[in-house]
This record gives structure tokens, C-alpha cells and sequence, in this order.
């Protein structure tokens, strides 16, 4: 004769232990903070751009990433326009990736993009921007930024680049400055 017995499952275990004994006072459990649990400091993330980066240049980033029909919703920012005298012209987005898929604005010997001040609407990373573009609401701006510029560096100069190793750092010493008041 064999004897099969079920075993309860976990969360009924917890919860039936949580109930303590009649009679027997239990101990009040103590607040953890936030700040102290796991790895994480606790700190709230401040999305910034760092100098000598550039991954967000490589426009033609490939299928990882959205198509910019899948980003922006003006048709003038991705279609072909009829321009003077009847010829086409590119978008204005399309018109700034270069034959290797980076903008011709980027300049690889420095880094640095040579319009900055006058950039695009869609190469500025504000919230007004990821609201229109995403949906991004402005509460929850600096975590999708934060998290968008790191799968773009990751995807552009690998895991273990020292250019995401420059961004975290960069933001985790935004967010220890302002948590701090310097």
C-alpha cells in the first residue's frame, strides 16, 4: 500500500505561518528601508548625456530597434516630401543617415555631433520629446531615458564598453549630487 500525500503550496504555507499561535505574542516586524535592501542604493536615476558616446548617432541601428514608422507620428519626419520644381527629397530623418548609418552630423574624430545647439526635435532627449514620440509620461522620464541610452550603448559598443561604464557612472553621480544638494 503506497502513501501519497499532497504538499501545500508555498504561498499557504507562508500565509499559515504568518497566523502565529494563539496566546503567544509574536515579535513586530521592523520597517526595512528602501535605501538598504539588495544591491540598490535607493537612489533615483538622472538621466544626462555623456561626452564621447555618440550611440544614439548610429541611426541605422537595425531590427533591435523600432523603424522610425514605428517611432514618429508626422509623416513629413519619415516620408519622401515633394520639394521646389518637382523633385523628392528625402525626410529630413532619413536625409541625415550617412552610407555607413550614422548621422553625417556625428563626427567620428571627436565625437561629437557638429549641429548640437540646433539638433532635430527627435535627437533631443527631453521628456516633452518622449512624451510625443513614446507616450513617455514626464514621472517616468529619467528611468526610460536612462534605460533607452543604455540598450543603444549596449547595442552599439557592447556590454562591457566604456562608454556604458561612462554612462552609469555619469548617472549615479547625478543622482548622488542631487541627493546630496552639491
Amino acid at each position: 500500500m503506497s502513501h501519497i500525500t499532497a504538499l501545500p503550496s508555498f504561498g499557504i504555507v507562508c500565509s499559515a505561518h504568518k497566523v502565529g499561535r494563539k496566546g503567544k505574542k509574536t515579535a513586530p516586524k521592523t520597517k526595512t528601508s528602501k535605501d538598504t535592501m539588495g544591491f540598490s542604493s535607493g537612489r533615483k536615476e538622472i538621466w544626462r548625456c555623456v561626452e564621447n558616446c555618440g550611440a544614439c548617432c548610429k541611426l541605422a541601428k537595425g531590427p533591435a530597434f523600432p523603424t522610425p514608422e514605428e517611432i514618429f507620428s508626422d509623416p513629413s519626419d519619415i516620408e519622401v516630401v515633394l520639394v521646389l520644381y518637382g523633385k523628392c527629397a528625402p525626410s529630413l530623418y532619413r536625409s541625415l543617415i550617412g552610407p555607413d548609418g550614422w548621422c553625417i552630423h556625428y563626427e567620428k574624430n571627436t565625437r561629437t555631433c557638429s549641429i548640437y545647439p540646433d539638433r532635430p526635435y527627435f535627437c533631443r532627449v527631453e521628456a516633452d520629446i518622449f512624451k510625443k514620440l513614446y507616450g513617455i509620461e514626464n514621472r517616468k522620464f529619467n528611468k526610460e531615458a536612462c534605460s533607452c541610452c543604455r540598450d543603444t550603448i549596449k547595442a552599439i559598443y557592447g556590454p562591457n564598453s566604456k562608454e556604458l561604464n561612462n554612462f552609469n557612472t555619469s548617472i549615479k553621480d547625478s543622482s548622488s549630487a542631487l541627493s546630496t544638494g552639491v
